[in-house]
Parts: structure tokens; sequence; C-alpha cells
């Protein structure tokens, strides 16, 4: 499966099939939410957080991905990322991008 976040692939000619998503909502537990927190008071990379967002974007990934291969895609084109706080401590991260198959393989 090729993933792009432009239009196009270079030497395709693409047949569009349609839009395709994946999406999660990641948290961390108590103890670590705590420990970032005290984290913001000297500055510095929230690392249980770059973690979490890495781990839900991994995830929203493969799951755009299995809808794609259920439509039966050879790439998805226009890949966006975008994440909104659910609550204090929790993110939903969405991918989506075009499904598409390749003319005259």
């Amino acid at each position: 499966m090729i993933l792009v976040n432009t239009d196009y692939i270079t030497g395709k000619e693409l047949e569009m099939l349609g839009l395709v998503r994946g999406s999660t909502i990641q948290s961390k537990h108590l103890g670590k939410d705590l420990a970032q927190s005290f984290k913001t008071l000297v500055g510095g990379e929230l690392k249980s957080y770059t973690e979490m967002m890495n781990e839900a974007r991994a995830i929203a990934t493969k799951r755009m991905v299995a809808e794609a291969e259920q439509m039966g895609a050879d790439a998805v084109v226009n890949i966006r990322y975008a994440s909104a706080a659910v609550m204090q401590g929790a993110a939903e991260v969405i991918a989506y991008g075009t499904a598409v198959r390749f003319k005259n393989q």
C-alpha cells in the first residue's frame, strides 16, 4: 500500500475509490498524567504525551489502511492528520485520505 500526502503518484493514473479514515482516542494513566503536569512547571518535552500521540497516529493510519484495503485500493493519496483534545489527558487522532486504484497496472 502506497501512502502519500500528495494528490498524485508520479507515473500512475489513478481511479478514485473514496474517502477512507481511521481514528483513535488515547489517554495516559493517572500516574503518568500527574508526572507530566509537574513537567509543565519546569518546561521541556512531555515525552509521555509524545509517545501517546505517536502511537495514536500509528493506530489511526493502520485503521485507515485497513479501510482502503477493504475497498481494493492500491494507495491512499492526499493523507492528512488531525487531532483534538477530548478531555484532559485524552486526545483523538484521525487520519484520512482518498483511496485509489491504479489504472492500467
